[in-house]
């Protein structure tokens, strides 16, 4: 199971007050790298045979998501950068890669990956990430990540469910170490209705899984 890695192992430094508190660098010092962490890697079992392989795709996103910085608005049309750390993927690849390890978890999924093992998939999982970022709300800041998605069925051609998903999670100040841990739990609640939306779009009722 992938750790979000020890704060007090890291050197963070504290943002400035204001707008200076936020750099959009090209370049620069080397940045600390963070991952998020899935909800869980321990199997569950749902009480059913496995039913179905599920595709997971690369999720879209405009460009300024596409890129491994953390980003972070100090207004709703400015977009910055933390000068001092940065995801170890891109966005969508960083989304991707929980939504494969949470499904991947249960045990109704004859196989759960980025590609079919075959030609296709039973199911594909295809979605746009419309927010993934910190926005500065005075002294503190909200982590907002939203995403659009559709479980599509690859047999019938046909979309199975649509799902939008909201989370807000409050951080305590700009810097960093409060930021990272917000993200945290932002991407495990936003993981949870997810995985509960997709297992229901096959049939499973996620709260006989254990």
């Amino acid at each position: 199971m992938t750790r979000l890695l020890p704060l007090i192992a890291l050197t963070l430094v504290p943002l400035l007050s204001g707008c200076a508190a936020i750099s959009n660098l090209s370049g620069g010092p080397k940045l600390d790298v963070f991952e998020l962490r899935p909800l869980s890697d321990s199997p569950k079992r749902c009480g059913r045979g496995r039913v179905a392989e599920l595709v997971i795709e690369e999720p879209k996103s405009r460009g300024t998501l596409n890129t491994e910085r953390i980003m972070i608005r100090p207004s709703a049309l400015q977009t910055q950068y933390l000068p001092d750390a940065q995801w170890g993927d891109t966005v969508p690849v960083t989304l991707q890669n929980l939504l494969v390890r949470g499904f991947g978890s249960y045990d109704v999924f004859t196989h759960v990956g980025r590609a079919p093992l075959g030609g296709a998939g039973d199911y594909a999982l295809i979605s746009e990430i419309n927010d993934f970022n910190a926005e500065v709300s005075g002294k503190g800041a909200m982590i907002k990540l939203s995403v659009d998605a559709q479980l599509v069925s690859e047999m019938e051609a046909s979309v199975v469910s649509r799902g939008h998903f909201n989370v807000s999670v409050p951080a305590e100040s700009t810097r960093t170490a409060d930021l990272v841990p917000a993200f945290d739990m932002a991407g495990q609640q936003l993981l949870a209705q997810m995985t509960d939306w997709g297992l229901r779009g096959i049939g499973v009722n996620p709260a006989n899984c254990r």
